[in-house]
């Protein structure tokens, strides 16, 4: 970062986090002064990039050969108008939805329900305030999965647009028993 201050001071860059738009043997060319290419028109390009792959919806499941796996919709004795997933840890709980995207700009309230497309590591600390968790992605092992049933939470995974169909603060029940979260109130609260 100290390197990228100075490509800022010399005017090569417009502000120091546009060093993560380059590869290493980029800004060793542009250090030694041996790059060709004008450095703000390709960090602008690389932004942009960046902002469209930010808008795909990777496949739930994609095999090692790039083959993409659909599942077919569950089927069972599920409450009209439910969003159904995948149960990995037992138990029933109700309370606000709380939608969040990035872990790093999470504020999660003592007994809210954690919706989120995926979990790994870094989501870890927003399970100590988790009454029950929701996820558009996983199976039995993935991390949220064992998390929860870690910290004695419900969960469900695999569920189709969460984070999209629950409104961020809107009350649900998540049945981690048989899989399904269902809506308490139409908007949030």
């Amino acid at each position: 970062m100290a390197e990228a201050e100075e490509l800022v001071k010399k005017g090569v860059l417009q502000q120091a986090e546009d060093i993560y738009f380059l590869t290493l043997d980029e800004l060793i060319q542009i250090v030694k002064g041996e790059f060709a290419k004008d450095v703000p028109l390709l960090v602008a390009d690389r932004k942009e990039n960046y902002q469209w792959h930010k808008t795909l919806k990777p496949p739930r499941v994609m095999t090692s050969e790039g083959e993409i796996v659909t599942a077919l919709p569950k089927k069972g004795a599920f409450p009209a108008g439910t969003l159904v997933g995948s149960p990995v840890s037992a138990g029933v709980a109700e309370g606000k939805a709380r939608i969040v995207l990035k872990p790093e700009e999470a504020f999660l309230n003592e007994g809210e329900i954690l919706v989120a497309p995926h979990t790994d590591p870094g989501w870890t600390p927003l399970f100590q305030s988790a009454k029950a968790l929701v996820t558009e992605v996983g199976g039995l092992m993935t991390h949220g999965s064992v998390v929860a049933r870690e910290y004695g939470i419900p969960a469900v995974v695999g569920v189709d647009e969460a984070t999209r169909r629950i409104k961020d603060g809107q009350r649900i029940r998540v049945d981690g028993n048989r899989g399904f979260v269902e809506f308490l109130s139409d908007e949030d609260e």
